[in-house]
């Protein structure tokens, strides 16, 4: 049994950029988003009972191979910030799509995606499908939000 075309998992988060964050032009540095993005991932996968340690305990890495960003508005000090994440992809990969909103008005600061890939902590092969672990996780998400 795989996951149908019910919703996938996704969630959304808010923080405050910090003042030590932002650059000299007064907008928080590029790199940091990354972090945000990490942020939102964690609290997803906390979301379906697949955060890494269980990765780790199911027997899999999941190594981020692919990441992009799309800035389309900066976010500055002290704003508070949306983070949605929402899985996207998840037989041969787990792809992860954002949306960065300002979370008053909801405007779109950023976009990104990241997808990373099963690989065995026993043998460090790189699995072609997903692990019956995620699989699972992914339909008991899907029957407890329906």
């Amino acid at each position: 049994m795989t996951p149908d075309d019910r919703p996938l998992p996704h969630c959304e988060t808010e923080l405050t950029i910090p003042f030590h964050d932002i650059d000299m032009m007064q907008v928080a540095w590029h790199g940091h988003y990354v972090r945000y993005l990490e942020i939102a991932r964690c609290e997803l996968l906390d979301a379906i009972d697949y955060n890494y340690p269980q990765m780790q305990a199911s027997g899999f890495a999941w190594p981020v191979i692919d990441l992009r960003l799309r800035y389309a508005a900066p976010a500055v000090f002290a704003q508070r910030i949306a983070i949605e994440a929402r899985v996207s992809e998840w037989e041969h990969r787990l792809k992860i799509d954002y949306t960065i909103r300002d979370a008053e008005t909801r405007k779109r600061l950023t976009r990104a995606w990241s997808v990373q890939v099963a690989v065995g902590l026993d043998d460090h092969d790189m699995r072609l499908v997903s692990p019956l672990a995620l699989v699972e996780r992914l339909l008991a998400w899907q029957e407890a939000n329906q």
